[in-house]
């Protein structure tokens, strides 16, 4: 089982991921939404959709969940992606660590 590497408000513990986050969430969660498989492009755009934008962070969460083993549910995720940017950084932040450990790609912010 894993776990999340940072707090869902926890987005202070990197301040560039926080910083990204808040001003550029379009490209944070495109990158993050690109390691798990997605249009960059596409769930980058959703951030911009009401409604839509929640759905793609919902959906980007609950990927970033499965791959990397953490318990939870859907409802959950749901409930955390309700506060986009703190969502937004806690995946990519959680991504940014497994592309470091793991040889992975993914763009540094």
């Amino acid at each position: 089982m894993g776990e999340w590497k940072q707090g869902l408000f926890g987005c202070f513990g990197n301040c560039g991921i926080c910083i990204v986050s808040y001003f550029l969430p379009c490209y944070a969660h495109g990158k993050t939404a690109e390691a798990v498989g997605d249009s960059c492009f596409m769930c980058g755009l959703a951030i911009f959709v009401p409604l839509l934008n929640w759905y793609a962070i919902l959906k980007t969460r609950g990927k970033v969940r499965e791959k990397h083993g953490i318990p939870g549910t859907t409802g959950k995720d749901a409930l955390a992606s309700c506060c986009a940017v703190c969502s937004i950084a806690q995946q990519k932040a959680q991504m940014q660590v497994t592309a470091v450990g793991t040889g992975e790609s993914m763009a540094r912010c």
